[in-house]
C-alpha cells in the first residue's frame, strides 16, 4: 500500500478579515445570500439578525485559538462598522446557552462529525449567529462566509442587518492551491502576505512557493552563500516574446531565512500551508552559476537574461550533487513545517547526461537503461533522504518517466494523463493542467490584454474544469487530492500584474477546489461575481475588470441587433462608442438596452470601457456585430464518414502557406486528429464535408499549437496561424441545411502540439460526431 500524503494546515489563529457584501444585481433576488466559494448546503430563513453595539461575541472558553478568531471578528466590526462588540469566553461544551440572544457564538461543541476537519455550520437567526466546527480551521472558514453576508457599505456606528441563513459546508478537496513563481521575479514579503490573505479569504489552503529557477535563486541557504550572492541576481530580463528585446536593468532579490519563517508563521495563522519548491534536476542554472562543479560540464555559467529551457542541469553522476541537495533540503525542511516539499522534476533535458562520463557510469553501475531511469534514480534518492526529515515529495508529472518514486505525489500539468497514470498507481495527485489552470495565459483577446506568455484561459474555462478525470474508477479517483492554479511569471513583473492575472480566475478556482460538483453553477457564479469584485475593489486588489456581460461578437442575418450590457462589478459604469473611436468616461454612458443597425458586409464595432467605483478603468473591450447572408449548401451527398488528410514531414513556415505537392502520408481519419501523425515537425491538410442539420448560424473554433487556418467552401473562416502555444481562433457563419466543404491546414513546428475543432449552433451545442464526411 502506498504511503498517503496528508495535506493539512496546522491549526492556529485567524488574524485578518475581509470586506463583505451582499451583491445586488437585477438578476438576483434582494436578500439572496451569495458566497464564494459556493457552500455545500445553503438555505434562506425568515428574518434578519441585527448587529449593533449591544451585540456580543461568545467563544468557547476552552480554545485559545477560538478566542483569537473572536478577537479578530470584533476588530473587523470595529474597523469597518464602528461597532465595538464585547468578547466573552464562555464554556460551550453543553452547546449554546438558552436565553442568550443578540450574540455571535463560535464553538467546537456539538459540531457534526460529518463536517470533517475543515467543514463548518453557520446559522444566522434573528436572535443569534452560531458557527460550529470540529476544529478552529473550520471556524475560520465559517467566519469567512459570515463576512460575505454583511452589507457592502457599512456606516460607522450604525446597526445593520444580516440575513437569516443556514449553511452546512465542507470542502471537496484537501489540496486547494495557488502557485506563485518567485524564481523569475522576486516579490516582497509584504506582497507574499497579501497573496496569502486572498487565498485564505476564499478558503484556499495551500500556497506553493516556487523559490528556485534558472533565472533566480530566492531562498537563503546558510551553508551555500553563493546561491544568493550570485544566483539571486541577473543583469537583465527578456521583456517580450523576442529574445532580442532585453531590459538591461539588473533584477535581484531573495528571502532570508528569518523572512521565510515570518511568511510561514503568517500563513499558518490563516490556515494556509506553504509548500516550497526547490527545482531539480532541471531549472537549476542559478545554482550552477554559483556552484558550476555540480554540472556535467563544469561551467562556467552566467545568469540567463532570456526565458526558455536550459540544457545544463544538475549532474546525476556526481556524488557532490547529492551532498549539496541534501544540505540544501535539510535547511529547507527546517524552515517549512509542511509535510510536503515540491522537488520540481519538470523540463530536464537529458543531452548533458548522455554526454557525461559520470552520468553514464552511474547508469551502468545502477543498471539503468536510459536517462529517464536516471532521473527516476535521482528523484528516488531525494525522496529517500527527505523521508529522514519526515517529509514527502511532490513533483511535476515528468517524475513519472523512468519510474515513479515509491511515495511521491504527482502534480499533473501537461494535461490530465499524468494524473491518471499516477492515480492508477495509487499515488496522490494534484491536478493543474495548463489548459485550465495556468493563470499566466491570456484571459481575454490578446490585443486588449497586457503581454502574456500565450495560451487562452478565460474565466469560464477555469470554472468549467473538473479535476477528477472521467477515465478513473471510483477507487482510483480517491487519489485525486486536489487542484491548483499556477502563476508563472516570465512576463509578470509586478505585484499589480500578479493580481491582475490571478483574479478573478482564482475565485473560479476556489469553487472548483472547495464546492461539491453538484453545487457548481456558472450562471450563479456570475451573479455572485459583481458584489465580490466590488468588495475586492474597495480593498485595493488589482483584479482584471471583466468584460461587460452581453458584450460578445455577434453574427446575424437580421438588420438590427439588440445590445444589453451588464457590468460584472457592482456599482461600475459602462461607457461606449459605435463610431470607431476609443471610449472613455466622457463617452456615451450605457443606461439601458438599445438596438444597433447593421449593414450587410459592413461590421459594426461596439467599443466599451468599464469604470469602477474606485475610478479604475478597464481595457477597451470590443464586440463586432456582423450581418451575413446564408451560405448555400453544396450539391453533393457523400456517404462515407471521416476526414481525409495529407501530411508532409519537415519544417513549414505558416499553415496558410502549406502546399502539399507530394505527401509523405495520407489517409482517412475519424476527425481532425493529430494522434496518428507522430513525426514532427510536419504540416497537414484535412478535408471533409460538414453536415449542417438545419438552416442556422454555426460557430467553428480551433485550438491549436502551432498554427492552423480553416476554410469553409473555399473562403477563409479562421486564421490562427504562426508558432504559438495552445491558442484558440473562431469564426461564425450562417449555413443552409446540407453539406459544406471544410479545409483545415495545420503545422507543428515542434515542442507542444495540439489540434482540436469544435462547432456550436445557435443552441450552443453541435457535436461533430457523425457530421463529417469524405466524398
Amino acid at each position: 500500500m502506498k504511503k498517503k500524503l496528508f495535506f493539512r494546515s496546522v491549526i492556529l489563529i485567524c488574524l485578518f478579515s475581509s470586506s463583505a457584501l451582499i451583491a445586488q444585481d437585477r438578476n438576483i433576488r434582494i436578500g439572496e445570500v451569495l458566497v464564494i466559494p459556493e457552500p455545500l448546503q445553503l438555505q434562506m430563513q425568515k428574518g434578519d439578525f441585527t448587529l449593533s453595539s449591544q451585540s456580543r461575541i461568545y467563544v468557547d472558553g476552552q480554545s485559545p485559538e477560538l478566542k483569537a478568531i473572536g478577537e479578530q471578528l470584533a476588530a473587523h466590526f470595529s474597523l469597518h462598522a464602528g461597532l465595538h462588540l464585547r468578547l466573552t469566553n464562555l464554556p460551550l461544551t453543553g452547546g449554546v446557552p438558552a436565553g442568550v440572544s443578540n450574540a455571535i457564538f463560535l464553538t467546537m461543541a456539538g459540531a457534526a462529525d460529518s463536517l470533517g476537519e475543515e467543514g463548518y455550520s453557520l446559522n444566522v437567526r434573528p436572535e443569534s449567529i452560531t458557527i460550529k466546527a470540529n476544529t478552529p480551521q473550520g471556524i475560520f472558514y465559517g467566519v469567512q462566509s459570515l463576512y460575505q453576508l454583511l452589507p457592502r457599505d457599512l456606516r460607522a456606528g450604525s446597526a445593520f442587518a444580516i440575513p437569516s441563513v443556514s449553511v452546512i459546508d465542507k470542502p471537496r478537496f484537501v489540496w486547494r492551491g495557488m502557485m506563485l513563481d518567485a524564481g523569475r521575479y522576486f516579490y516582497s514579503v509584504d506582497f507574499i502576505k497579501k497573496f496569502i490573505d486572498y487565498l485564505a479569504m476564499h478558503k484556499m489552503n495551500t500556497f506553493h512557493w516556487h523559490l528556485t529557477e534558472d533565472h533566480g535563486w530566492r531562498i537563503e541557504i546558510k551553508k551555500y552563500p553563493r546561491l544568493t550572492e550570485i544566483g539571486a541576481t541577473r543583469e537583465g530580463t527578456q521583456r517580450s516574446h523576442s529574445r532580442e528585446d532585453v531590459d538591461r536593468t539588473p533584477h535581484s532579490g531573495y528571502y532570508s531565512q528569518e523572512e521565510i519563517r515570518e511568511v510561514v508563521a503568517y500563513a499558518k495563522q490563516r490556515y494556509v500551508t506553504v509548500v516550497p519548491e526547490i527545482e531539480m534536476p532541471g531549472h537549476s542554472l542559478a545554482a550552477l552559476a554559483a556552484y558550476p562543479e555540480l554540472s556535467c560540464t563544469g561551467g562556467p555559467f552566467e545568469m540567463p537574461l532570456y526565458w526558455g529551457i536550459r540544457q545544463d542541469i544538475f549532474c546525476a553522476g556526481n556524488e557532490a550533487t547529492f551532498h549539496f541537495l541534501e544540505d540544501v533540503l535539510s535547511e529547507v525542511a527546517a524552515l517549512f513545517p509542511s509535510q510536503i516539499i515540491h522537488i520540481g522534476g519538470d523540463e530536464a533535458p537529458k543531452a548533458r547526461w548522455k554526454a557525461c562520463p559520470k552520468c553514464q557510469a552511474r547508469m551502468k553501475a545502477e543498471g539503468l537503461k536510459d536517462e529517464h531511469e536516471l532521473q527516476s534514480y535521482f528523484i528516488k534518492r531525494i525522496e529517500k533522504f527527505l523521508q529522514t526529515k519526515n517529509k514527502s515529495i511532490i513533483g511535476w508529472d515528468e517524475i513519472l518517466e523512468g519510474g515513479l518514486a515509491p511515495n511521491a505525489a504527482v502534480m499533473s500539468w501537461r494535461g490530465i494523463s499524468g494524473g491518471i497514470a499516477a492515480a492508477r498507481q495509487e499515488h496522490d495527485v494534484v491536478m493543474s493542467p495548463t489548459d485550465f489552470m495556468y493563470f499566466d495565459y491570456y484571459q481575454g483577446k490578446p490585443e486588449t490584454e497586457p503581454l502574456a506568455i500565450g495560451g487562452f484561459v478565460p474565466l469560464e474555462k477555469v470554472y468549467s474544469y473538473e479535476p477528477v478525470p472521467a477515465e478513473l474508477s471510483p477507487d482510483e479517483a480517491r487519489f485525486i487530492r486536489g487542484v491548483q492554479g499556477n502563476v508563472w511569471c516570465e512576463f509578470i513583473h509586478s505585484p499589480e500584474k500578479v493580481e491582475y492575472m490571478a483574479y478573478p480566475r482564482a475565485l473560479a478556482l476556489s469553487e472548483v477546489a472547495w464546492s461539491a460538483a453538484s453545487a457548481r453553477d456558472y450562471p450563479r457564479f456570475l451573479q455572485k461575481l459583481p458584489g465580490r469584485l466590488a468588495a475586492l475593489d474597495k480593498e485595493g486588489l488589482n483584479f482584471r475588470i471583466p468584460e461587460p456581460a452581453g458584450l460578445e461578437d455577434l453574427v446575424t442575418t437580421k438588420k438590427k441587433a439588440r445590445v444589453r450590457l451588464d457590468p460584472l462589478v457592482a456599482g461600475a459604469e459602462i461607457f461606449y462608442t459605435i463610431d470607431g473611436t476609443g471610449p472613455g468616461a466622457g463617452s456615451r454612458k450605457y443606461v439601458k438596452p438599445f438596438k444597433l443597425s447593421l449593414t450587410s458586409g459592413k461590421p459594426a464595432r461596439l467599443k466599451t470601457v468599464v469604470v469602477l467605483p474606485s475610478g479604475r478603468t478597464s481595457s477597451v473591450y470590443t464586440a463586432t456585430f456582423t450581418r451575413k447572408t446564408y451560405r448555400p449548401a453544396l450539391k453533393i451527398h457523400p456517404e462515407e464518414q471521416g476526414v481525409s488528410f495529407k501530411a508532409e514531414y519537415g519544417r513549414l513556415p505558416l499553415a496558410k502557406d502549406i502546399q502539399l505537392e507530394k505527401a509523405d502520408t495520407s489517409g482517412v481519419l475519424g476527425d481532425f486528429g493529430i494522434e496518428p501523425l507522430s513525426r514532427r515537425p510536419m504540416g497537414v491538410v484535412y478535408e471533409a464535408y460538414f453536415l449542417a442539420a438545419k438552416d442556422d448560424i454555426y460557430t467553428f473554433s480551433i485550438r491549436s499549437d502551432d498554427g492552423a487556418v480553416c476554410y469553409l467552401n473555399d473562403e477563409l473562416l479562421i486564421e490562427n496561424d504562426g508558432e504559438h502555444s495552445v491558442t484558440e481562433g473562431a469564426g461564425t457563419v450562417p449555413l443552409r441545411k446540407g453539406y459544406h466543404k471544410i479545409r483545415l491546414q495545420y503545422f507543428d513546428a515542434g515542442g507542444g502540439r495540439h489540434l482540436e475543432m469544435r462547432v456550436k449552433d445557435s443552441s450552443g451545442n453541435y457535436p461533430l460526431s457523425g457530421k463529417l464526411f469524405v466524398n
